[in-house]
C-alpha cells in the first residue's frame, strides 16, 4: 500500500515573539522548529541559545521580530543552577565524562564565600564545549575531535549570585549577569576556588533582558494547541524594543520615513526611538543632534 502523503504545513508571514520555555534535552534549534511548525510561520529565529541539557526561557522572533531580536542577545540574562562540588566533567555538566574527583564537604558560609570572589567584573576563559567559532567551526566540535583550541578570557559580569547549599558537596545558585557569561564556567571556578573542582548538575534560564520566566509558555503546550491559539500566544513585535521612548508620527512623516527619507521634526532629543503613525508600529529610527530623524529598521506590513 502506498503511505499517504502528508499535506504540507502552512507556511505564512506571522509577526511576533514567543516566550517559550525549553524543555530538557532538545537543541534550541530543535525547539524554535517546533513552535515555527505549531505557528506554520515562514521566517523564525531565536535570541541566543541554550544548550541541551537547559531549560527555561527562549524567546523566539517570528517574522518581522527578528529584526529586534539583537537587543536581547546583547542583554543581561538571569539563571537558576544547581552545582555538584568535588567531580569535574569534559564538558562542565553532568553530561561529560567524568575527569576527577575530590573529596568536597564544606559549610553553608565557605560555599558563599567561594562564590561572593566572583560578583563583579570578572574574566571567563569560553568552555571547548560552546557554540563559539574558530575558523568558521563551533568549539564544540573541535573538542569532539580531541583538538583544544587556544581561547582568550573574556570580562563579564556578575551583578549578583545568591547561593543556597544543599548539603556539603553541593548548592543552588541564582546568578544575574551579562551577556556572555558561561554558568558552567562559573560553576567549575567556584569549585576551582574550593580546591575540589564542580559540574552543572542543572540549568535553568529565568530572566532575559525584561522578560521573565514566568511568562513563558512550555513548548508541549504550543505544540498541542491549534495554529490561530498558538498564534494568539505571541507577544507584539514591539516587545523587543519596550525599554526605548516612544515617537509618534503624523501620516506625512511616516509615509516620508517609509520611502527612506528623513524627517525634520522639532526639538526631539538626540537618541533611538519606537516610532509610531497613530497605533500602527512602523519600528525603530534614530535622531541626530538636529533633530533629524531616520530609519534603522522598519517592519513591513502585510
Amino acid at each position: 500500500m502506498k503511505k499517504t502523503e502528508r499535506p504540507p504545513r502552512r507556511r505564512d508571514p506571522v509577526d511576533g515573539v514567543l516566550l517559550l520555555d525549553k524543555p530538557q534535552g532538545i537543541s534550541s534549534n530543535a525547539a524554535l522548529q517546533r513552535a515555527r511548525n505549531a505557528l506554520g510561520a515562514a521566517k523564525a529565529g531565536h535570541t541566543g541559545t541554550l544548550d541541551p541539557m537547559a531549560t527555561g526561557l527562549l524567546p523566539l522572533a517570528f517574522g518581522e521580530s527578528t529584526k529586534f531580536s539583537q537587543t536581547l542577545l546583547d542583554a543581561d540574562k538571569g539563571y537558576e543552577a544547581t552545582v555538584l562540588l568535588g567531580i569535574t566533567t569534559t564538558t562542565g555538566d553532568a553530561e561529560g565524562e567524568v575527569l576527577e574527583r575530590k573529596p568536597a564537604a564544606f559549610t553553608a558560609e565557605e560555599i558563599r564565600a567561594a562564590a561572593l570572589a566572583f560578583v563583579g567584573e570578572v574574566e571567563q576563559l569560553p568552555p571547548m564545549y560552546s557554540a563559539l567559532k574558530h575558523a568558521g567551526k563551533p568549539l564544540y566540535a573541535y573538542a569532539r575531535e580531541g583538538v583544544d583550541i587556544e581561547r582568550k578570557r573574556r570580562r563579564v559580569t556578575i551583578y549578583a549570585l545568591d547561593c543556597e547549599p544543599t548539603g556539603p558537596d553541593s548548592f543552588v545558585m541564582r546568578v544575574r549577569c551579562s551577556k556572555g557569561t558561561y554558568i558552567r564556567t562559573l560553576a567549575e571556578d567556584i569549585g576551582h576556588r574550593l580546591g575540589c573542582g564542580a559540574h552543572l548538575t542543572a540549568l535553568r534560564r529565568t530572566q532575559i533582558g525584561p522578560f521573565a520566566i514566568d511568562a513563558a509558555v512550555p513548548l508541549d503546550t504550543v505544540a498541542a494547541v491549534s495554529i490561530d491559539e498558538a498564534r494568539a500566544l505571541l507577544a507584539p513585535v514591539d516587545c523587543l524594543i519596550g525599554s526605548l521612548p516612544v515617537l509618534g508620527l503624523d501620516e506625512m512623516q511616516a509615509r516620508q520615513l517609509c520611502h527612506g527619507q528623513t524627517v525634520a521634526l522639532a526639538c526631539v532629543a538626540a537618541g533611538s526611538y519606537r516610532l509610531y503613525q497613530a497605533d500602527r508600529f512602523l519600528g525603530l529610527g534614530r535622531v541626530d543632534d538636529a533633530s533629524v530623524l531616520s530609519s534603522q529598521r522598519l517592519v513591513v506590513t502585510h
